[in-house]
């Protein structure tokens, strides 16, 4: 009886192990075969409004050609229309004794996944809507204003923009895939 719950309890250690190594293939509306690896999933979503200062939390953000819809940097540059952050930001300045609430990089959504080694050019599946990463984000100075070594900290970890493929819904909790031919 013991082997069989060693047994059992090796195969759910397993099962995590593996669950995010786990590669999907799907078929495309063209025919294509494209695959998928699931990395993550989405931590929280935010907007920007012109009067608010701070950045809004939401449940769900939609997505269009144009950028995050109801964001004030909707239609302004495709190339920059999502900022996408990892949790392991946070995590960094929280290593240093400093904290910086959720959203203060202006992220509009945050991963528990780092997509900061991702090179210009791959697609993110997450939730509805598939993203195209379009350039790595410059660190901003604003982030002085809580501490002056924040920016430095951040230097190359302050986030990833992309541009919107194809629209669609996202949501806390979706998962993240990395899309791949």
């Amino acid at each position: 009886m013991l082997f069989i719950i060693n047994f059992l309890l090796l195969l759910r250690k397993l099962f995590f192990i593996t669950k995010n190594m786990i590669i999907f293939h799907t078929t495309t509306g063209e025919g294509t075969i494209m695959s998928r690896k699931r990395v993550g999933e989405v931590l929280k979503l935010f907007i920007s409004k012109s009067a608010v200062s701070e950045r809004i939390e939401k449940v769900k953000i939609a997505l269009d050609e144009l950028g995050v819809v109801e964001d004030k940097f909707y239609n302004k540059n495709v190339q920059r229309s999502v900022l996408i952050a990892s949790i392991d930001s946070y995590n960094l300045i929280k290593n240093y004794n400093l904290e910086m609430p959720f959203g203060y990089l202006g992220e509009n959504i945050l991963l528990d996944y780092n997509p900061y080694a991702l090179e210009v050019g791959t697609k993110l599946k997450i939730g509805g809507a598939t993203l195209e990463i379009s350039q790595h984000c410059t660190i901003c100075n604003h982030l002085a204003v809580i501490d002056v070594k924040i920016p430095t900290l951040l230097k190359n970890d302050r986030g990833i923009f992309a541009k919107i493929i194809s629209k669609g819904e996202i949501k806390n909790g979706d998962e993240v895939y990395i899309l791949g031919l």
